[in-house]
């Protein structure tokens, strides 16, 4: 079934919210290492990676169904960041804007009988899930450290082994 219309346009805002997500785990990256930071850096730059692989995932459903993937406008990331806590606030932010715009796109398939869409976004959907909770966690341990050297260390450490 060929992807037409407005949920062509859905899957194109969200191929660029995708990339755009990359970015702004690359600010974040960035950040981190401005704070000397590494393994946490390297978490951002995976979580970045990932990002991109997702919007692939959309790019190549978009043309397996006949339509015609577009990259839309995005602006650079404005992200301000003084601390760890700072940067996993913003990330836990953002997926959460990525959880809900993945929500939108499934009711839309929905609305539209799109059936051939629904395995894709139901992936998605766990996935968001999974990042959240992933995200969420560390901002709670990042919390429970309360900006204690030794714990941001270990911490830094332990990311760094994604």
């Amino acid at each position: 079934m060929e992807l037409t219309g407005k949920l062509a346009d859905a899957f194109n805002d969200q191929i660029t919210l995708e990339l755009h997500a990359s970015t702004v785990y690359r600010q974040l990256s960035i950040e981190m290492d401005a704070l000397s930071l590494s393994g946490i850096a390297g978490w951002f730059r995976a979580q970045a990676a990932e990002e991109l692989e997702h919007a692939e995932k959309f790019i190549a459903h978009v043309i397996d169904r006949s339509a015609h993937p577009v990259i839309g406008a995005m602006a650079a990331p404005s992200v301000s960041v003084s601390t760890v806590e700072d940067a996993f606030e913003i990330s836990l932010g953002h997926e959460k804007k990525v959880s809900e715009a993945i929500r939108d796109l499934y009711r839309l398939a929905q609305n539209e009988g799109d059936i051939d869409s629904i395995p894709l976004l139901h992936w998605f959907i766990e996935e968001q899930v999974e990042e959240e909770a992933t995200v969420g966690g560390i901002l709670e341990r990042i919390k429970m450290i309360n900006n204690d050297g030794n714990g941001l260390l270990r911490l830094d450490a332990e990311l760094a082994a994604r």
